[in-house]
């Protein structure tokens, strides 16, 4: 089969595309035909920093797909289901940057036969992430569903990239108000329609003010790309039990919160890494995902504020870049061509 593979950390002229034989699911695993695999910002970080091992890393974390084989004691009804991957490197050699990944039959989650296979591939990092951001505060549930946050306010910091267009999606069907901040009006487009209620552009407005006059109680989830910037603003308009959720972050950046304001709002600042996520958060995150994705309310394109950058599988490097360099939108890789 042909794979991407890496034998060296380093940057993207350390992918190179090889053949592989196809590998034998071991039980309790599947085998999936790869469609599409999903390239996120953890995926460069790891090829660039973590050494792959002697025999060599596959790399990408999500992808969607078919089964077409089954390990010991998972049932053969799975083979020939479309499904949609999450952490298929993680902490094992086996990424989606292949025409073949293997694979825990727990971490393949059935699509059905409508929604797109693209779609199935940008699910997993930015939608698992984007849920636990939303289900940390004590003042909300910790499952999401339609009526779930109704009367609730969630404000996404940076709603153009690709976990705040997953979190405008999910709080919006889950019936909260949705403010989204952005840096100019192309994404405020982007943001708008993801589905934000409200898009507040950060150079030209002032999000406390604007944040206030929009919900004078506040923000019950914050969803935060940028905490050592935004540490002060998120500070000022955290509501009572809320909570900011901070799940990305340059280098070794550092967060000064005002503690005493913090007391008396008895807000939680959460840090979220979603492979380290507590088990039974990923496990109703996959379920209310795949839910939300089944109900139609996700989508992906430039009319769902995702526009989609695709590159054939020998173009890996060049995909792993774009998102190095931070292009807007949601990068995947066709495996098929």
């Amino acid at each position: 089969m042909r794979a991407i593979s890496y034998t060296e950390s380093g940057g993207p002229e350390v992918l190179s595309l090889v053949d592989r034989p196809v590998p034998e699911p071991g039980p309790g695993e599947v085998r999936v035909r790869v469609a599409f695999s999903g390239v996120n910002p953890t995926d460069w970080k790891s090829r660039a920093g973590t050494d792959p091992g002697p025999d060599g890393q596959i790399p990408n974390q999500d992808g969607a797909g078919t089964v077409d084989a089954v390990g010991e004691g998972v049932d053969p009804v799975l083979v020939g289901e479309r499904v949609w991957i999450w952490e298929a490197a993680y902490q094992r050699p086996w990424g989606t940057a292949a025409e073949y990944t293997v694979v825990p039959a727990r971490q393949v989650v059935l699509l059905g036969a409508d929604p797109a296979l693209e779609l199935g591939a940008a699910l997993g990092i930015p939608f698992l992430t984007a849920h636990r951001c939303l289900t940390v505060a004590e003042s909300l549930p910790d499952r999401l569903g339609p009526g779930s946050l109704t009367g609730h306010t969630v404000l996404v910091q940076g709603g153009a990239g690709a976990v705040g267009n997953a979190a405008i999606q999910l709080a919006r069907w889950a019936d909260a108000t949705v403010i989204a901040t952005v840096s100019g009006p192309a994404k405020a487009q982007l943001a708008a329609a993801a589905g934000a209620t409200h898009v507040i552009d950060y150079r030209q407005q002032d999000v406390v003010a604007e944040v206030r006059k929009l919900s004078p109680k506040g923000a019950d989830a914050i969803v935060e790309v940028a905490a050592a910037q935004n540490a002060a603003t998120d500070a000022a308009v955290i509501a009572s039990h809320g909570a900011v959720a901070m799940y990305a972050a340059s280098g070794d950046e550092s967060v000064t919160i005002p503690i005493r304001p913090q007391m008396r709002a008895n807000a939680r600042w959460q840090f979220v890494m979603v492979y380290t996520v507590p088990a039974r958060a990923k496990a109703v995150g996959v379920e209310d995902v795949n839910a939300a994705v089944l109900d139609g309310a996700v989508r992906i394109g430039e009319d769902a504020g995702l526009p989609l950058r695709v590159f054939p599988l020998e173009q890996t490097a060049q995909a792993h870049q774009a998102v190095q360099d931070g292009v807007v939108g949601k990068v995947l890789i066709d495996v098929t061509v």
